[in-house]
């Protein structure tokens, strides 16, 4: 969502009710975050913390406290079943929890749509990307021959978007597991061990800037809700689809990086506060000094609102069995993680 786009969003939000103006002062607002401390959650979250309260009536405190585990399960069951429900507890929580609510929801211990959603910081495309000497100059040349790409864990989103398009669309990606992280992945690929992998957009040109920069590697596909606009010549997943099941199918496991960094209220927040938290977070999202703060920590700001989130929420937990089953299918019949 653009910048007008959301200053629209947050002139149109229901204004706080009157009888509400003073319940935030002297109080302070729990923002759980289902990741552990540092990363890109946590860190968000502090800026959060930093600038939101003075867009809030009252200008409360507020306070981030890690909560991990679970594969961000912990988190989200904390904030369906006993999260206090007055506006003093909220939650950035992993991207991936509608889409494993879907695909499976025997172990889902909330609701996903029944949450107050308040917006995003932002999305953040993911990337198949490939080095120099691999052969492989487009998207197309990995459904001709064998790509070799590693992978952590099978449930990683790094492997879980190849497996998609090797089970799904016939790409012909060989997938190493083994590597305890990403880092070591990028050592392999160095050293010829393999080809490629996948990962944020963002997290490549920080970590690797000379990669880019240089050529030594081929962005050949992005997986999000839309082009990065500095990627708009590279095909998003959703377009390799060939009829309209596959591209239901693809949308659907794309969902989370269409999510971003999504926020949210627990269930049955009085309707006034939930407002009032969503105006706020809006108003910190356009304001000066957080984006300096994002930027400070080269952290890009793309926010979206929380009806969009809303949106992309429902569309994954209420779509159609066909969908979900075909996509437990293409995914290896593992839920997506980070």
């Amino acid at each position: 969502m653009n910048i007008r786009m959301l200053a629209a969003v947050a002139c149109l939000a229901a204004p706080p009710a009157l009888a509400d103006d003073d319940f935030f002062k002297g109080k302070t607002i729990t923002i759980v975050n289902s990741t552990g401390n540092g990363g890109s959650y946590f860190n968000i979250a502090q800026a959060v913390a930093r600038h939101m309260p003075r867009f809030i009536p009252g200008h409360p405190a507020m306070a981030v406290k890690s909560m991990p585990g679970g594969g961000n399960v912990l988190a989200t069951s904390f904030m369906y079943q006993n999260a206090p429900r007055d506006g003093t507890y909220i939650a950035t929580i992993n991207n991936s929890i509608p889409l494993n609510q879907a695909i499976a929801p025997r172990g889902a211990r909330y609701d996903a749509d029944k949450f107050n959603w308040l917006g995003s910081t932002g999305t953040y495309n993911s990337v198949a990307y490939v080095w120099r000497t691999g052969g492989v100059a487009s998207v197309g040349d990995v459904f001709m021959r064998e790509v070799v790409l590693g992978g952590t864990g099978v449930g990683s989103s790094v492997v879980i978007y190849p497996s998609v398009m090797n089970n799904l669309l016939g790409a012909k990606f060989k997938i190493v597991l083994g590597y305890n992280t990403t880092t070591e992945i990028d050592l392999a690929m160095e050293r010829g061990e393999v080809q490629a992998r996948t990962g944020s957009y963002s997290g490549l040109l920080d970590d690797h800037p000379d990669w880019v920069r240089d050529g030594k590697v081929n962005v050949v596909l992005q997986i999000g809700g839309a082009r990065d606009p500095a990627l708009k010549n590279v095909p998003l997943l959703t377009e390799l689809a060939r009829n309209v099941e596959e591209e239901r199918i693809l949308r659907l496991v794309s969902s989370p990086i269409a999510l971003g960094r999504p926020y949210l209220a627990p269930p049955e927040t009085p309707p006034e506060r939930v407002a009032i938290l969503r105006e706020a977070f809006a108003a910190t999202m356009l304001d000066r000094e957080f984006r300096a703060d994002m930027a400070r920590m080269g952290h890009e700001i793309q926010p979206s609102s929380a009806e969009e989130v809303a949106r992309i929420v429902a569309d994954t937990v209420n779509a159609p069995a066909d969908i979900v089953a075909r996509a437990r299918e293409a995914m290896g019949g593992v839920a997506v993680g980070p």
